[in-house]
């Protein structure tokens, strides 16, 4: 095999760390919080939604939205963010990183917007133009998963490359904080200025007409940080491995990096015959791609589809399995807007605690440790934690033992982030070629969205009890909290046999890991 390497690939792979590198992190970055920012928000908002458009006068509890209503509301956008993922990763390849990267802020800061501004005041108008908003925001939220990984990948040295996309990564937990801090002040604002008496005391007045004003103020926030990179995304160049291995303009990618790393670098004689090798312009569907990078990707799609549907049934029903355990009072004991504020309280907590610590020590450790230990232990912690969650379920119930579970509860968390939820976003911008690498990344993550679509529409049938008379209005009897836990344990531990099927990229370049630079002679 000789291999050979680009000059100004191998200028990027050694570089030190300087400042563009963190540049790059906070423009990424914050697509990144972003979408957390939006596709949780929303979580927040559901049980005032419910109150606010399905108030029934007669009725014990208050109103809630119907089965088919909430699981619109939660599941629209992870169907939009997936045909996001496979559309603009694959767009992301034809037309480079950059120029698809502005469509996708623009697409996430008007549709954020315009969820806010649902039209009409009665049910059907609101909950169809907020569902309509909400897919086209998912997909823009869906195009910025690939494209963000891919070029903080290509941009980053090979020693940090780790730490710089779980870097990217971790601005989600920064966002889920945002959203819950958000609602906090939103709600405290308005609970001083329009007290209304609880649902017990008066059905009618327990909900102000200017809550109303509340779900649309923090769903529409979230366009304001994507609002405030747009400039700065523009400004980025291309990346050099897509200018240069993609679009086979070498003498570009030299000056741009030229420019970005501010040395100066030299155009190789050569350079040309290594890029136009026509043994390396296989396709996604070729023997070749299967034989090379099959394996890897059947890794890295089941590993990332078995995460989410864990993950996303513990991230958006966080919230019942706090009023399971009386985390939240009994919402008869509330009125809307104190409501808001005690469901963002507990959510920001357990962010606070375990979400938000568990990012960042994927990037402190994952250089060292690398990908495949992380994700490894992750899936191995979540599958115990979840037994022990789940088995004495019953004991975990009961008043006196609740911060334990609490601590139980967030110890999952923790190992998911430091684990396979960044590890399983980090490794596939990475092991593939730079001609296909944002559509295979594209591809993984629209599979762990599938995933999160089965674990939110799933659960939320799933974890109704078996006893009839306790069910949700709406919903059919299901297999119970506890069982639903057992099935989730279930599921991470076949994650964990997945992961064998990743390889490890730590410490190599991405042309070595892609086998770009090996040319048979």
């Amino acid at each position: 095999m000789a291999e050979q390497q680009l000059g100004v690939l191998k200028a990027l792979d050694v570089a030190k760390t300087q400042l563009y590198h963190f540049t790059a992190i906070v423009i990424a970055g914050m697509g990144f919080f972003t979408d957390a920012y939006d596709l949780f928000c929303v979580s927040l908002v559901t049980k005032l939604l419910g109150r606010l458009y399905y108030f029934n006068p007669l009725s014990e509890k208050p109103g809630s939205l119907p089965p088919h209503v909430a699981a619109a509301v939660n599941g629209v956008a992870l169907c939009g963010t997936l045909a996001g993922q496979l559309f603009f990763g694959w767009l992301g390849d034809k037309l480079g990183r950059k120029k698809v990267y502005g469509i996708t802020l623009i697409m996430m800061i008007v549709c954020s917007v315009a969820s806010g501004l649902s039209f009409g005041n009665k049910a059907k108008g609101v909950m169809t133009t907020l569902c309509f908003f909400r897919f086209w925001l998912g997909f823009g939220i869906g195009g910025d998963y690939p494209l963000s990984a891919t070029i903080m990948s290509e941009y980053a040295n090979k020693k940090t490359r780790g730490a710089f996309i779980a870097a990217v990564f971790a601005m989600q937990g920064v966002g889920i904080l945002a959203g819950g801090f958000v609602a906090l002040a939103v709600s405290s604002i308005f609970d001083k200025k329009f007290p209304a008496p609880t649902y017990a005391v008066d059905r009618a007045l327990s909900t102000p007409p200017q809550a109303d004003y509340i779900w649309r103020i923090i769903v529409m926030f979230g366009a304001l940080p994507a609002a405030l990179t747009y400039y700065w995304r523009m400004k980025m160049p291309e990346t050099a491995r897509y200018t240069a291995l993609v679009a086979k303009n070498i003498k570009q990618a030299t000056q741009d990096m030229s420019k970005v790393l501010q040395v100066e670098l030299e155009m190789e004689e050569r350079a040309e015959d290594i890029v136009k090798d026509p043994r390396l312009n296989y396709g996604l569907f070729s023997k070749e791609f299967a034989k090379r990078h099959g394996l890897p990707l059947l890794g890295c799609t089941s590993t990332w589809f078995l995460l989410d549907i864990a993950f996303y049934s513990q991230n958006l029903f966080q919230k019942d399995i706090f009023s399971a355990i009386g985390w939240i009072p009994k919402a008869a004991t509330m009125n809307a807007i104190h409501e808001v504020f005690m469901i963002a309280r507990a959510q920001t907590l357990i962010a606070l605690c375990s979400t938000v610590p568990g990012y960042w020590f994927t990037v402190a450790f994952i250089d060292i440790m690398g990908r495949f230990a992380i994700q490894l232990m992750g899936f191995f912690m979540m599958t115990v934690f979840m037994f022990a969650i789940a088995f004495p379920y019953d004991h975990w119930i009961k008043p006196d033992n609740r911060i334990g579970f609490v601590v139980m509860y967030s110890l999952t968390f923790f190992f998911a982030n430091f684990g396979p939820n960044a590890t399983t976003f980090i490794v596939p911008a990475e092991i593939f070629p730079a001609r296909l690498r944002s559509t295979c990344h594209g591809i993984s993550a629209a599979t762990g969205k599938a995933g999160a679509i089965v674990g939110a529409f799933g659960f939320l049938y799933a974890a109704q009890p078996q006893d009839k008379t306790k069910t949700d209005a709406g919903y059919p009897p299901g297999i119970g909290v506890k069982n639903s836990l057992i099935m989730l344990g279930v599921i991470n531990f076949v994650g964990m046999l997945f992961t064998f099927l990743v390889p490890e990229p730590k410490g190599k370049s991405l042309e070595e890991l892609s086998g770009e630079t090996e040319v048979e002679k």
